[in-house]
Formats: C-alpha cells, sequence, structure tokens
C-alpha cells in the first residue's frame, strides 16, 4: 500500500514501518543537565559535584540510557593528586571499574601533575551506555574524591586571584534515551 497524503489524513504509514513504536537505536529524548558553578574538595569521600545532575524517564524498561559528560577539573598547582570520578544514578554507582585485587573502583580517574601550574584546566570526558530496564524517574549526578586529600575543583582553575590568569568554565551531562 502507498503512502498517501492529503488535506484532512495520512494513510498508508503501516506498510511503510508505521510511526507506532521507534526502530531499535532510535533516540527518544534528550535531556541535558550543566553547571558552571564553583566547586572544590578535598574530601576523601565521595562528594557531589554541585549542579552537575540530569534527570530522564524512560518511555520503556526496554531502553538504554546513553551518558555523555565533560567535565571541566583543576588541581592544586604545589601538589600532584589523583581525582576519583563517579556516575550515580539514583544512588548507585555505575560504570566502575571490575573489582581487581585492592583497586579502587571508578568511573573516571585523573591523575593530576602539580608541575602544570595554577591556570590549567582540562576535559575529563566520559561516555556509558545504562540499562536501567525500569520507566521510573532516574536521575544521574557526577561525585568525586582525592586520594590524598588535596584539592580538586570544577569549572575553575585553582588560581582565582589574578582575573587575567584564572579561568571559568561550564561542565555538562546529556542523557539520550535509546530505543532498545
Amino acid at each position: 500500500m502507498p503512502l498517501v497524503l492529503n488535506s484532512s489524513s495520512i494513510s498508508g504509514l503501516a506498510a511503510v514501518g508505521g510511526l507506532s513504536s521507534p526502530q531499535t537505536g532510535s533516540v527518544l529524548q534528550v535531556v541535558q543537565g550543566f553547571s558552571s558553578a564553583s566547586f572544590s574538595t578535598n574530601s576523601g569521600s565521595a562528594t557531589d559535584i554541585t549542579g552537575l545532575t540530569a534527570t530522564i524517564t524512560p518511555t520503556s524498561s526496554s531502553s538504554k540510557i546513553l551518558i555523555l559528560s565533560a567535565l571541566q577539573v583543576s588541581y592544586d598547582p604545589n601538589n600532584s593528586t589523583y581525582g576519583r570520578f563517579i556516575i550515580v544514578r539514583n544512588g548507585s554507582t555505575v560504570y566502575q571499574g571490575d573489582a581487581i585485587s585492592s583497586a579502587i573502583r571508578v568511573s573516571m580517574g585523573a591523575n593530576l601533575d602539580g608541575g602544570l601550574g595554577s591556570n590549567n584546566i582540562f576535559t575529563a570526558a566520559s561516555n556509558y551506555l545504562d540499562s536501567p530496564a525500569t520507566t521510573s524517574a532516574l536521575t544521574y549526578k557526577w561525585q568525586v574524591y582525592t586520594y590524598d586529600s588535596r584539592t580538586i575543583y570544577v569549572n575553575r582553575t585553582a588560581s582565582v586571584t589574578d582575573a587575567g590568569a584564572s579561568v571559568a568554565s561550564t561542565s555538562s551531562i546529556i542523557l539520550m534515551e535509546i530505543a532498545g
């Protein structure tokens, strides 16, 4: 049956695949969260990165959620440190490394070398395809903690006293529902 369009109706859609269900892999919705809030921590415990969160409600329990993130990170230039970043969904960590011996499990790690100076900022990017198997609201957020109680900064450089040299930036998290 051919597709027929006229001023009052459309017919023949079933014959060309219809519109009743999306194709597997189709993007069904996109949600973005971003934060330009200056954030810092020297905690050895996981701490929410201020404002870096997004919520999505899947339309089907077979959908997957593609998480695309870019975090703007800096550190105390006088000391090297290791930032441990974690993606959390509704309070539970997702996307983390395997348990290998005594290795610490994180979503993303960043070795921050103290020799680079106080005005450096870099992008820590991460992508993950989650399979939550639910149609309930899902809130994803980033958390960070340090290895050695040295300060990690998000959305700014360590140096904020020299307006000409310091940098302020924005981090983002994008959630895409993908038809399963």
